[in-house]
């Protein structure tokens, strides 16, 4: 995938960049509100590293039950000296069919690299077949596999790459022509390695399409249930939205820019709710709302994330502004009727432990009071009163007749 402003290969998208999304037209014509997808609001139409991303290595699928403990086909000690093992794990390997310019002249991570790719099924079927694929070296673009082994290739190298599912596509495959947990065999010659574009010397227009790749690479691994590389995506789309530039911008391409960092802040919120990354996700929804402060997706993923947190006292008025924004949205209102219970349950069990707590001196006060020693029923008190009122009175009675 491309990272200047040039126009790309015509890719397949699973290999470059993919326009995932779903737009708010799209739904309307469903007769869905552009919210009302799901409960976690799951719509993709939508600076800082708000995560701690394990490396590319550690990132995807794992082989299935099956495949675990298969050990690799048997080599010869002449193979096992012209395979290199990527990873150490035996799940990536890649051998050098046509020698490079030295190792002086492998890419770096940031750079913009071409290659020419072929990919193959293990049945020899050809997958994948790009003359000139452009993509930013690291920047999880394109397949692990070919963005770990690129690194490696020599300029003008052309080399067998040998990866497992977990490395490609993954148990999900790739319909219709890749079956998950399958292995793929990548053909491929390094062509031309370069730095990318200075980002504050890009005009307005190829900015704001470098950070829509990026974010749409975002929603591709999103999608796919890969949500730590979809957090890397949005970072980056980010970082390139938020460059500072010398170049001047129209009014026009600053709204189209603050629309596209929007957009990747709702959907990294998202990504960081999948993950359980909650305060991660809070400081991604308070960044849209500083610019937007109706943004009713934000606003929606806010209050799911406080509500999560326990905190369902402020979580409730949130959830009450967005309704207030789209009255009809049923997934807005199935969500603050849930917190609004739970916060019910909430107080109750707080009540029940504070009168625990204070002994509960209202719970049976009378029959408190009867167990006490000291404790002297109303009727003998009354009892009594009445048996002196009636001595006085005699007493009196008799003074006068004396």
């Amino acid at each position: 995938m491309a990272s200047s402003g040039e126009e790309q290969s015509s890719s397949s998208p699973d290999w470059g960049d993919s326009g995932t999304e779903l737009s708010a037209a799209e739904l309307a014509g469903a007769g869905a509100s552009p919210l009302d997808s799901g409960e976690d609001f799951e719509v993709l139409e939508d600076d800082d590293d708000l995560s701690e991303l394990p490396p590319l290595e550690d990132v995807g699928r794992g082989r299935t039950p099956a495949q675990e403990g298969v050990p690799a086909p048997e080599q010869t000690k002449e193979d096992a000296e012209e395979w290199l093992d990527v990873l150490g794990n035996g799940l990536l390997r890649k051998k050098t069919l046509v020698p490079g310019r030295g190792e002086e002249s492998r890419p770096r991570k940031g750079q913009d690299v071409t290659v020419r790719l072929t990919a193959t099924r293990d049945d020899g079927a050809v997958v994948e077949r790009e003359p000139r694929l452009t993509f930013t070296l690291g920047d999880c673009d394109v397949l692990q596999a070919l963005d770990l082994c690129v690194q490696l290739l020599e300029m003008g190298e052309t080399a067998l790459i040998v990866s497992d599912a977990k490395y490609c596509y993954g148990s999900q495959g790739r319909s219709p022509d890749i079956p998950p947990d399958a292995a793929l065999t990548l053909e491929v010659e390094l062509l031309e390695a370069r730095d990318a574009p200075d980002l504050e010397l890009l005009p307005g227009k190829e900015k704001i399409a470098l950070a829509n790749r990026k974010r749409e690479r975002g929603n591709f691994h999103y999608q796919r249930a890969d949500y730590v590389l979809a957090i890397n995506s949005y970072d980056i789309a980010l970082k390139v939205a938020g460059s500072s530039s010398k170049v001047d911008f129209s009014a026009e391409e600053e709204d189209e820019l603050l629309d596209v960092k929007v957009k990747c802040l709702n959907n990294l919120a998202a990504s960081q709710l999948k993950l359980d990354h909650y305060e991660a996700a809070l400081k991604s929804c308070n960044l849209v709302l500083e610019h937007q402060p109706g943004n009713i997706k934000a606003l929606f993923r806010k209050g799911k994330v406080l509500a999560q947190q326990g905190e369902y006292r402020e979580a409730i008025p949130i959830l009450k502004a967005a309704l207030k924004l789209e009255p009809s949205n049923k997934t807005i209102h199935a969500e603050l009727s849930k917190l609004v219970k739970k916060h019910a349950d909430q107080r109750s069990v707080e009540t029940e432990m504070y009168r625990k707590m204070l002994g509960n001196p209202a719970g049976a006060p009378a029959k408190c009071r009867d167990k006490l020693p000291w404790a002297i029923p109303w009727k003998w008190l009354f009892g009594a009163t009445a048996i002196a009122l009636g001595g006085v009175a005699l007493s009196v009675v008799i003074a006068a007749r004396n």
